[in-house]
């Protein structure tokens, strides 16, 4: 079975979060007053292995395969927009852009709707060929 270049990308991007999750997680014990930091780490954290295993159950067919894809990608751009919002306003002292972060919340609340029903819609069969 071959695996598509969009399920490799979701799966580093996961990787990626992960890796950003810690680093924040690190920056934000040394510098004092970061809980915004600590926050956008948690949400990294939480949603890395969600991208791997909606990605996986689509893979599997435990989830309607484009719409665990569409859940995984609308998770990926949550945590860039409200992740990247909180950590830009504590860097930087001002927003990524304007509700930058509400919107992230919602695509990632978005991501998680659309992992429910991916895995409540069977996936479509694949004719069985012999030979």
């Amino acid at each position: 079975m071959r695996v598509s270049s969009l399920d490799r990308a979701l799966a580093a991007l996961a990787c990626l979060a992960g890796l950003l999750g810690v680093a924040l997680s690190a920056a934000a014990a040394h510098i004092p007053g970061a809980d915004s930091l600590k926050t956008a780490a948690q949400f990294l954290l939480f949603h890395a292995p969600a991208i791997l295993g909606l990605t996986g159950l689509g893979r599997l067919g435990l989830a309607r395969p484009a719409l665990a894809r569409g859940a995984s990608g609308l998770l990926v751009l949550g945590l860039l927009l409200f992740c990247g919002d909180l950590s830009v306003r504590t860097w930087l002292q001002q927003p990524l852009f304007p509700m930058a972060a509400p919107i992230g919340g919602f695509a990632l609340m978005g991501g998680w709707l659309l992992g429910a029903i991916g895995a409540l819609i069977p996936a479509r069969r694949q004719p069985h060929h012999a030979g």
